[in-house]
């Protein structure tokens, strides 16, 4: 009886610890863990975890994570969640891969934008950060108006994101029809982003320019806290942000409510969104993790649209004259909602589903007409993670598949608003038209990586995807019936990659990966209604070599890559009228371009700490093969992307709560036109933050800041509107007119239950 009691009392007492990264969740491996009286030391296995079978004070360190340390007092489950540190980072865990991917073993081009450099901004535009990387360019008209390129890819789509896969989580933002909306994501509601640039991850579906990866902030564990702030600048801005944390030993959930207003630099372009974003992590026991995802935006924004040359350089502040008497703008609602199921088979196997949907209710009057329209997508992504061994050497794999299918509903009206009084604004007339499109594909995806020797590894990818488009044409009020259906030819992708560990700082890569890029559906239409069944995909391969790593002692961090893509069967929108396209298969493009980022430490004391970081994009994209009718462009450089642009930010934090930043970022001449007839004019913008914070440790926390952006007032364009047509006598418009000198100041306050 002894014996049993004794035994039940060990078996209380063992306690299973899981160490993850505290901003995308994934497992840290090989966490040093040291007791309090140094007596006791060990590290936790691949998977983050630990068994300890007594009570004791116990410090868990990482390379690149924050150590942390914890009271273990016999629990059956704990969660220790390591915070990024910002001084070395190529041994973080990475989402892009699920293999226990760290950024020092990934075998193409990535950029980590942790927490700290997300809130270093304003928290109102996601566009300066996303220019801080390296080969990434995002046109920013308004705060509901962008264009992202990534690598040159995605710059011939006129007015919204293309070619591009985004998700948040495991949920995609983008669309049936090949689209991305990430702008209206709530800043504060992120833990961290990552950019993977070119096709190279078949996970996500072999996009020619690559992923955008959205991880929101699923709260801290074993912490309760409410934070608010407020944010107040130039154009009538203001922000409202609450954010609530639940968190235990095993549990943590965020909830944000946010409240964004501006008036607007330009007439026609004021703007109101709410955002209400929940994100959760429950370890249930030792095998299963549950993780929710919901999000809902609530905006109305009037569009300003584009400007003539004339009216860019002497009016800036108007909007285009049609917009601006319609009154144009958009107003929708949209949401996203999903739940992740992880369960671990056993110590090698385990499996990842998600199960996803989202929708959107949109109204956008326009000058040529009113868009209504409304989608309803439902999704499911799942994967199976292992570990083999093969010729006694490691094998990583996993194995899975996402299906997604969009019901959109689209309808058109007229816009009656030149027949009342001015300032009327929009006012609906006949219906047009009105469409129903069914939109479905579905990704099957291998990934894996080989450890050939100790430093050398061997990572192969396959992607298997089938896209088509189905259109019902429900409008009587015509002679056309533009019904139909197309199925595109299934697309096999792969990627072979070759890392090698120079030594424990620097590591080299090489990548042949295939990517590419269906059509819309809009752009497999002919004038007359048929389904152009001679239209194909962009399709691509991309060569690639790249290192990254740190020397002098950590001092200084670098990445950089080179790389070679030609891209077939490109894409164009070719005009047949004032307001209407065709998309037609038009040539070849070549992409060839140098990537650079160095990171490095001016001063480092326990006082005062001073980094630089920089980073720049050399650009030599070229038209190969291009006939658009009767114009030949072969030679010219691609439209719509800058050839060179710079970032440079210097960045102080004092350890009595004092910090600032200085942010220069150069962009160079862009294209305007297939012929190369008009550039942009290079720009440079310099923005500053200055603030006080106090002690993270404290119960109650303040930030106070302000900010000035454009701080020497440079006149620029902010989005290009490429190829503009000119018709009727009237000047084409080009032109997205950036902010002149704005500032900003808020307050953050945060306590700690």
């Amino acid at each position: 009886m002894c014996f049993l009691f004794i035994s039940f009392s060990l078996k209380a007492q063992k306690t299973q610890i899981k160490i993850i990264d505290s901003e995308n969740s994934l497992a840290i491996p090989y966490v040093q863990i040291v007791n309090a009286k140094n007596t006791f030391s060990d590290i936790s296995n691949i998977n983050g975890e630990y068994l300890f079978q007594s009570k004791d004070t116990l410090t868990f360190s990482k390379e690149g994570y924050k150590s942390k340390t914890i009271l273990i007092l016999g629990e059956n489950l704990i969660v220790v969640a390591l915070e990024l540190s910002s001084e070395i980072l190529k041994e973080v865990v990475i989402s892009s891969s699920n293999l226990s991917t760290t950024l020092k073993t990934f075998d193409g081009a990535i950029t980590l934008i942790p927490t700290q450099e997300i809130q270093q901004n304003n928290s109102i535009n996601i566009a300066p950060i996303l220019n801080t990387v390296a080969g990434v360019y995002m046109h920013n008209g308004t705060l509901n108006t962008n264009r992202i390129t990534i690598r040159g890819i995605g710059s011939r789509n006129l007015y919204g994101t293309s070619k591009i896969r985004a998700y948040y989580q495991d949920i995609p933002l983008t669309n049936g029809s090949g689209e991305s909306t990430i702008e209206d994501i709530e800043l504060s509601a992120l833990g961290s982003m990552e950019v993977l640039k070119g096709p190279s991850s078949s996970i996500y579906g072999a996009g020619l320019g690559g992923t955008i990866q959205l991880i929101p902030n699923k709260g801290s564990f074993d912490e309760t806290s409410v934070n608010s702030s407020y944010l107040f600048g130039s154009f009538g801005l203001q922000k409202f942000m609450t954010q609530v944390n639940f968190g235990n030993l095993t549990n943590s959930a965020s909830v944000v409510y946010s409240n964004t207003q501006s008036e607007g630099y330009r007439e026609n372009n004021s703007l109101n969104r709410q955002v209400i974003s929940l994100a959760s992590n429950h370890f249930l026991n030792e095998a299963n993790k549950i993780t929710l995802i919901g999000n809902f935006i609530d905006l109305k924004a009037f569009i300003p649209s584009s400007l003539n040359e004339d009216d860019y350089l002497n009016n800036p502040e108007s909007a285009a004259f049609t917009w601006g008497k319609a009154k144009g703008h958009e107003d929708y609602k949209k949401g996203l909602f999903g739940i992740s199921w992880e369960h671990k088979y056993n110590v090698k196997v385990k499996q990842i589903t998600s199960v996803f949907t989202s929708f959107l209710d949109s109204y956008e009057p326009r000058p040529f007409n009113i868009l209504k329209e409304k989608t309803n997508a439902i999704g499911l992504r799942t994967r199976i993670l292992s570990e083999s061994t093969i010729f006694k050497k490691t094998l990583q794999w996993t194995i899975g598949g996402e299906f997604f299918n969009d019901k959109n509903k689209l309808q058109t009206f007229e816009n009656l608003y030149n027949d009342f009084p001015p300032g009327t604004g929009s006012v609906q007339g006949n219906q047009l038209s009105d469409f129903e499109e069914n939109r479905l594909y579905f990704n099957v995806f291998i990934d894996s990586k080989y450890l050939l020797s100790e430093k050398l590894s061997l990572n192969f990818g396959l992607n298997f995807n089938q896209t088509s488009y189905k259109l019902e044409d429900k409008f009587d009020g015509n002679n056309i019936d533009f019904s139909g259906n197309y199925s595109f030819d299934a697309i096999l992708s792969p990627k072979l990659g070759l890392t090698y560990q120079i030594n424990d700082h620097s590591m080299f890569y090489g990548t042949i990966s295939h990517g590419f890029s269906p059509p819309t559906l809009e752009e497999t239409l002919l004038p007359d209604g048929l389904i152009n069944t001679n239209i194909k995909p962009e399709t691509g391969w991309n060569f690639e070599i790249g290192s990254r790593g740190s020397f002098i002692n950590n001092i200084f961090n670098y990445d950089i890559a080179i790389y070679q893509m030609n891209v077939k069967d490109l894409l164009v929108a070719r005009r047949t009228s004032d307001d209407e396209f065709i998309g037609v298969n038009a040539g070849e493009t070549s992409y060839n371009g140098i990537e650079f980022t160095l990171n490095y430490h001016l001063i480092k004391t326990k006082a005062i700490k001073l980094s630089h970081l920089n980073a720049m994009a050399y650009n030599d994209f070229k038209f190969i093969e291009f006939e658009d009718l009767d114009n030949n462009y072969a030679g010219n450089q691609l439209t719509g992307v800058p050839d060179f642009t710079f970032y440079s930010r210097l960045h102080m934090e004092s350890s009595i709560g004092f910090y600032a930043f200085l942010t220069y970022n150069y962009v160079g001449e862009i294209p305007m036109r297939d012929d190369n007839s008009i550039f942009s004019e290079n720009h440079q913008l310099v923005n500053t933050k200055i603030g006080f914070r106090t002690n993270k440790n404290k119960k109650f926390q303040l930030d106070l800041f302000v900010g000035i952006n454009n701080l020497f007032n440079e006149k620029y364009a902010s989005m290009l509107l490429i190829n503009a047509g000119s018709f009727g006598g009237r000047a084409p418009r080009y032109y997205y007119p950036g902010e002149p000198v704005n500032y900003y100041s808020g307050l953050n306050l945060k306590y700690t239950f």
